[in-house]
């Protein structure tokens, strides 16, 4: 019985250890992640995109953006309106890949969507890529506002399809 209860003993302790989280932040994430401080706050402005009817459509945006889990990710929460419709709605997550600048971008749509996309800071202004040929850039201005564009690749030469400019509202 004895022997029981120690083999009960060593068992439940290699499960604790095995299940026990490691709190320790990660100081290399951190320290990429905290590069993306100029995003972060809440911001409300304007934008357009061009639709399929190749017509710019514009609208109001808020964004949300906050350092996450000890400054190692940051949540991104964004809505667009448009005539009191809901025409834009997402979520992201960026975190640090550990190299110098890079970074995924995890992006969630109410329609289940989602996926994790490359992204990266270059020369103070951070790309994301949904796809080969697409590419979002922001970068806050001279004036401290949030100007963002989308741009699509045809044949090598890259059309923008989307700008929002953003005032920091906190």
């Amino acid at each position: 019985m004895k022997k029981l209860l120690v083999l009960v003993f060593l068992f439940v302790q290699v499960i604790f250890k095995a299940g026990a989280q490691n709190y320790e932040t990660d100081t290399k994430a951190k320290q990429e992640v905290i590069k993306l401080n100029f995003l972060t706050g809440k911001w409300k402005g304007t934008g357009w995109m061009m639709g399929q009817d190749m017509n710019k459509h514009t609208f109001d945006q808020t964004e949300n953006v906050q350092f996450k889990l000890d400054s190692t990710a940051i949540l991104v929460e964004g809505k667009g309106v448009s005539n009191g419709k809901t025409v834009q709605e997402a979520m992201a997550i960026i975190t640090s890949q550990n190299e110098s600048n890079q970074y995924d971008f995890q992006s969630f749509l109410p329609s289940g969507q989602k996926g994790t996309f490359k992204s990266e800071l270059i020369n103070g202004a951070y790309y994301w890529y949904p796809t080969d040929f697409i590419r979002y850039i922001m970068r806050v201005n001279e004036k401290g506002q949030w100007f963002e564009i989308g741009e699509i690749n045809k044949a090598g030469t890259w059309y923008q399809f989307f700008e929002m400019t953003l005032e920091k509202i906190n």
